[in-house]
């Protein structure tokens, strides 16, 4: 995953990253928005890291806030509470949203729970395990994602997370929350539209590949 020379889009993130429990084919990137999180921990205080972006790499907005979770685990799911509260406010009903985070059970936890809301009985693929001081956290992530009109998480490496260093240094970027957060919105309320081209990685492979 190389990006020489310039920042890489959430979405071409989103599109290199495995998406635990749903199928990934080229057409994921047809995403509206995409959220990228993080959650640190450590004993003198950890923090929250967020970037919010459109389709088109157009930011919308960047949140680094410290944070007092007991234990990584808990800092994960605070911070993609925070990034999809953020996110639900910003956008119009009816969003696409792919979602970045660098912890694994996380992103297999928010597919499971999509794909249980599209199933009749609301059952899950799996057991859904959470941490118990996250359980609070976890009911509003549940119901931010089954509220747009599709959600997808992808597995990100933590090298790779953008959101990363917002989380790891509240103290260094700050700044960022006083950044004017930006609306993606027409005027007309409708979302600007772009070529749908399959990523690089995916454009020319076989079916069975």
């Amino acid at each position: 995953m190389a990006f020489t020379g310039r920042r890489p889009r959430l979405r071409e993130l989103f599109d290199e990253s495995p998406t635990p429990h749903i199928a990934h084919p080229p057409r994921t990137h047809r995403r509206d928005y995409y959220v990228a999180t993080d959650g640190s921990f450590s004993e003198s205080g950890g923090g929250l890291g967020v970037i919010l972006e459109t389709r088109t790499g157009e930011r919308i907005a960047r949140l680094s806030v410290p944070d007092d979770a007991p234990d990584n685990n808990v800092a994960e799911y605070r911070a993609l509470h925070l990034g999809l509260d953020v996110l639900a406010a910003r956008v119009p009903p009816g969003s696409r949203v792919g979602v970045l985070v660098d912890h694994d059970q996380l992103a297999a936890n928010v597919n499971a729970a999509v794909l249980a809301a599209q199933s009749p009985g609301f059952e899950p693929v799996r057991p859904i395990s959470v941490p118990a001081a996250s359980r609070h956290h976890w009911r509003g992530i549940r119901a931010r994602v089954v509220g747009f009109e599709e959600a997808r998480a992808a597995r990100i490496d933590s090298g790779h997370n953008p959101a990363h260093p917002l989380a790891n240094a509240p103290d260094q970027y700050a700044f960022v929350n006083d950044q004017p957060a930006c609306c993606p919105l027409l005027d007309d309320g409708s979302i600007a539209e772009d070529p749908q081209i399959p990523p690089p990685s995916r454009a020319d492979r076989h079916a069975g590949d």
